[in-house]
């Protein structure tokens, strides 16, 4: 069974906690002296907010992880978090899935996530090659076929075992490596190529992704884009 690794973030906020709404253009504030008292939790997915109150200010901690089949991971200190980035490319991967109906998550689901969230330089890498999102899903369905249209994934598809293979590559990679800092979305690229059998090598070798350039991006494994919203 997977199990997963916790890492905390501290973010300070002064009265109250927004939430995204289902509308879009809206957000649901949460008074800190509601029903929900000072201790929120958001389930089900791998993020977790928890809210403590401390004098005139507040301080939440969000929880980011990724699954790992490797139970002793779980709980070690020295494990490496994953970037924000390949956090919500992994969300993304799972929102592909159910789109197409599927009922695991696939590498290909990972490299349509990675496609989705866009601002990395795996998915700018992918996108200067000529691989974009519309051609890994077309070719995802030549591939895998069409799901029942009367079936309904899962609000979480569970990895399928290759898939799961890649992102206990990615973290052990980055252990290998030696340097600090979060494992970014190049890693998860790199990891679903170095599964020589799965779905999203064989829709990268169809579009031209090969060896020369998985070594090219590679040069880019530890560093990632700084966007500026000035």
């Amino acid at each position: 069974m997977a199990t997963h690794r916790i890492s905390s973030l501290p973010i300070a906020i002064s009265t109250s906690l927004s939430l995204p709404s289902k509308r879009r253009g809206y957000r649901l504030a949460l008074p800190l002296t509601s029903l929900y008292g000072t201790r929120l939790l958001l389930r089900p997915s791998n993020l977790s907010c928890f809210v403590t109150k401390h004098h005139s200010s507040t301080t939440a901690t969000v929880s980011l992880s990724l699954p790992t089949a490797k139970p002793e991971r779980a709980t070690s200190e020295k494990s490496p978090i994953w970037s924000a980035r390949s956090i919500k490319s992994f969300a993304m991967a799972e929102l592909e899935a159910r789109k197409l109906k599927y009922p695991n998550t696939g590498t290909e689901a990972l490299l349509m996530g990675i496609l989705v969230e866009g601002t990395s330089h795996a998915a700018k890498f992918l996108r200067a090659n000529g691989i974009t999102l519309f051609k890994v899903r077309e070719e995802t369905v030549n591939l895998l076929g069409k799901s029942d249209m009367y079936f309904f994934s899962p609000e979480h598809p569970p990895l399928t075992e290759q898939a799961q293979k890649v992102l206990d590559w990615a973290v052990d990679e980055k252990l290998k490596s030696g340097e600090s800092g979060e494992i970014t979305t190049t890693y998860l690229l790199l990891g679903i190529w170095s599964e020589k059998e799965s779905a999203g090598h064989k829709i990268l070798a169809t579009f031209g992704f090969n060896d020369e350039k998985a070594k090219e991006l590679a040069k880019f494994l530890n560093d990632d884009i700084v966007l500026n919203y000035k």
